[in-house]
């Protein structure tokens, strides 16, 4: 080989190592966020093979490098496109929502993948040491189209370890609530609200007795194990387990390691529609726990759910929210500005609450707190000063007051009824009222159906509306329009930034009162 094209191939070999695992870390992001599993990295592949046009026109031009043995033209190409391709992931990967957790299970297989990069390296070279540098370069040309489906090969290689090492933890988890047989679990499920209860719940009684709650958005499997490994004390009386499902079965799994006492089922709903392929296996999902729960447990459920109550769980429930039916009823809701106050009517009387979140469905999910913590003996009168000192949760219905503009952020993972709760309180705020949205995914065949209603409720709600992605949001625009909203009061926009840019260049004689309702994550 030339001396030239010796060192063309060492300079565009290193950077192709770079470019590999550059890619490797981005395609493990987008793995961790569809939740290591295979069918859904699958379909996310499918839907998303435009991403990879680099890696394949590198492989092809490699492979015609291959083809004409001699061509110093094919070898150059394919050198190019590696250099593109090397540059790419960085593009891909700038700004993450939500960044790529290093944790145990991803440094294992990113140790697979590279034994996998560097037995093809080798390969590479043992090519161009025998003087087929057109093979060796094909090497490397596979390596760029392959590094897309060398997670799911690592993550396959890793299967029987990773197995071993969760029943391990699993074992180990169930085996410290086993000697802690003061602990009363109670799980917390449902399509939407969850974590509002859950951390509503734990303000109110963290005060009255020891408890262990699942922080952030903790609610799969190893989430909740390592969250007891970690965290359970032997003084600990309550454990608020929240337990979230993608799949028929999820429910069950959670169940089996905790084996909850108590439960509390906040709403059934359209969300992850995508992959739970109907709302009937929803329903069915989410009442694993009902099912899980003893004889003498209790079961809460959010009466005010259309869902709920057209499908009432097989055994006695205790009903809470707004309707006159319910075992304990919130009532007498005022919005101030201040925020919102409230009575509970309950088996135990009535009482007056006072909170600083917005919202009825803030009340209504308050109150599912107030009755799963009288349940376990805490009076209602104890709760005042507790309920007073509730937060919002990040990105549920958080105000954020930026100046003369006012944000509710309510960016976390965005579904039909939430998006219809989140424009009611809107629409009940004084000041120009605007959407900035990007719309509603994971809802399946239904989606652009649900976003047109979407947007046809946003008509009525809002004074302007700003959608993020053109393609994604053209559901929302059509059902706003459909539904009267003036078009020269919607814009659209492809960045978050540029959108938000918009808004605060705006000059209104009211305050702006500006409703963030969903983000998508990375994988979108």
């Amino acid at each position: 080989m030339a001396p030239y094209l010796q060192l063309l191939f060492g300079a565009i070999t290193l950077t192709a190592i770079y470019a590999v695992f550059k890619s490797l870390v981005f395609n493990m992001h987008m793995f961790q966020l569809n939740g290591y599993r295979f069918d859904t990295h699958m379909h996310w592949l499918k839907k998303n093979l435009g991403r990879y046009a680099v890696e394949y026109i590198v492989f092809a031009l490699s492979f015609t490098g291959l083809i004409r043995k001699e061509s110093v033209m094919g070898f150059c190409a394919a050198a190019l496109w590696i250099a593109v391709f090397a540059l790419l992931p960085e593009n891909r990967q700038k700004e993450a929502k939500k960044p790529l957790v290093y944790t145990a299970r991803v440094k294992r297989m990113i140790v697979t993948c590279c034994v996998l990069f560097a037995a093809a390296f080798a390969g590479a070279v043992c090519c161009l040491a025998s003087d087929r540098k057109n093979l060796a370069f094909l090497v490397m040309g596979l390596l760029c189209a392959l590094t897309p489906w060398s997670v799911l090969l690592a993550n396959l290689i890793n299967k029987p370890m990773e197995k071993g090492i969760n029943r391990h933890y699993t074992n180990d988890a169930k085996r410290m609530l086993k000697n802690s047989p003061a602990l009363e679990t109670i799980g917390i499920t449902g399509s939407y609200g969850k974590t509002s209860v859950k951390f509503y719940l734990y303000t109110i009684l963290r005060a009255w007795t020891d408890t262990l709650v699942t922080p952030e958005s903790y609610n799969t499997p190893m989430g909740i194990v390592k969250t007891i490994r970690g965290s359970l004390k032997a003084t600990d009386k309550i454990f608020l387990c929240e337990m979230g499902a993608k799949w028929v079965g999820d429910i069950k799994e959670l169940c089996d390691i905790v084996h909850p006492r108590h439960g509390i089922i906040t709403a059934l709903g359209e969300q992850h529609l995508e992959s739970f392929g109907s709302k009937e296996n929803i329903i069915k999902t989410k009442y694993e726990l009902a099912d899980a729960l003893p004889a003498d447990g209790r079961l809460y459920v959010n009466w005010d759910n259309d869902v709920i109550r057209a499908n009432p769980p097989k055994r006695p429930f205790i009903k809470y929210g707004t309707r006159e039916d319910c075992d304990y009823r919130a009532c007498d809701i005022k919005v101030t500005p201040q925020g919102t106050e409230f009575k509970v009517v309950s088996p135990e009387g009535t009482e007056e609450f006072e909170t600083r979140l917005l919202g009825g469905h803030s009340v209504v999910n308050i109150t599912g707190a107030i009755a799963a913590a009288n349940g376990f003996g805490m009076a209602l009168s104890e709760m005042k000063r507790y309920v007073r000192r509730i937060e919002a949760v990040p990105h549920r219905m958080q105000i954020v007051n930026k100046g003369a503009v006012t944000i509710i952020d309510d960016a976390f993972n965005s579904n039909p009824a939430g998006c219809r709760a989140a424009l009611s309180t809107l629409k009940q705020m004084d000041g120009d009222r605007i959407l900035v949205t990007p719309g509603m995914v994971e809802l399946g065949g239904r989606e652009d159906e649900l976003n047109a209603e979407f947007g046809a409720y946003a008509a009525e709600c809002c004074d302007r509306i700003v959608l993020v992605g053109e393609k994604q949001t053209a559901a929302i625009k059509r059902g706003a329009l459909s539904a009267g909203f003036p078009e020269e009061k919607l814009h659209t926009f492809e960045q978050f930034k540029d959108a938000m840019a918009f808004v605060y260049a705006q000059k209104t004689e009211k305050k702006e009162i500006v409703l963030l309702e969903n983000d998508l994550p990375d994988n979108y």
